[in-house]
């Protein structure tokens, strides 16, 4: 993310970006063991891998090579037919054993999350939250949950945090409301939401500051996002794992809390003493 955003001493070109995020998605395959069969594997030459491998500041492939397969990451799976066959295949496995599968693959996925930790692009999300006037998050199908949990949590801490389209007033008329000191969150993993990208590349060229939170470099969220957070999804469960992204959204609301935190006892004692009045139980 800090090479996208030209934050670091590298700079690398749109392809070679791209390349770079494929690479990084065969972490733990046996593709990385030849030159050959990654080039082939993300649809380049074993040239340019290698003009990559030094622009990143390795001497050549064999140390961009060891780095790689050093690494924690695993190869991610196929999606929802693989998904859907992956959590059925056992036949006769008890249930227990299949819960206990799937509790630690999203163990496996908050310790990616951990060992992945980007504390600049977090600290910079959190600051981007603190200091918007107003922000608006933004996700469908599965990840609108993940984004009205993260609103939940935002708004405990914090005003004006919204849905954007809640109402389904309309997602243009909502970004006409905002300007450049505000602030969007857009979520979105493999498959990712063609709809949810275009609300990101749209939102960035009208001034918005954009924090999107995904699954990987290559992801079509970075390359119009301020600030990137990764989660990683892989596991049996039918469809995408979402536990690693509550997790994430959890600590963001905490980070906020955290970066202010007389507001915030204020916002949550505010808060405690409506739910009495209200006798909401």
């Amino acid at each position: 993310m800090a090479i996208a955003r030209g934050d670091s001493g590298i700079t690398l070109g749109s392809k070679a970006r791209k390349t770079l995020g494929q690479i990084l998605e065969l972490q733990g395959s046996q593709t990385l063991l030849s030159i050959t069969t990654l080039s082939e594997a993300v649809g380049t030459s074993p040239s340019t891998i290698t003009r990559l491998a030094q622009s990143l500041g390795y001497r050549g492939f064999a140390g961009f090579q060891e780095a790689l397969l050093s690494a924690s990451m695993v190869k991610p799976g196929s999606f929802y037919l693989n998904q859907a066959q992956a959590a059925l295949h056992g036949g006769d496995t008890s249930s227990k054993r299949r819960a206990t599968q799937l509790c630690r693959e999203n163990q496996a996925n908050i310790d990616r999350l951990i060992d992945a930790f980007d504390t600049d692009s977090f600290d910079q999300s959190v600051g981007l939250i603190v200091n918007a006037p107003r922000v608006a998050v933004y996700g469908i199908r599965q990840f609108h949950s993940f984004a009205a949990f993260l609103t939940y949590g935002l708004r405990m801490v914090r005003s004006d945090v919204a849905l954007l389209d809640a109402n389904a007033l309309g997602i243009a008329e909502e970004l006409a409301s905002m300007d450049d000191r505000d602030v969007l969150i857009v979520a979105s993993c493999a498959p990712y939401s063609r709809g949810v990208a275009e609300v990101a590349r749209i939102s960035a060229e009208c001034g918005l500051k954009v924090i999107s939170i995904t699954d990987r470099a290559s992801s079509p969220l970075v390359d119009h996002s301020t600030a990137v957070l990764f989660a990683a999804h892989e596991s049996s469960f039918l469809s995408n794992s979402m536990t690693a992204f509550i997790a994430l959204a959890e600590c963001l609301v905490n980070g906020v809390a955290a970066t202010i935190p007389e507001d915030a006892k204020a916002a949550l004692s505010k808060r405690d003493k409506l739910i009495q009045w209200l006798s909401v139980e």
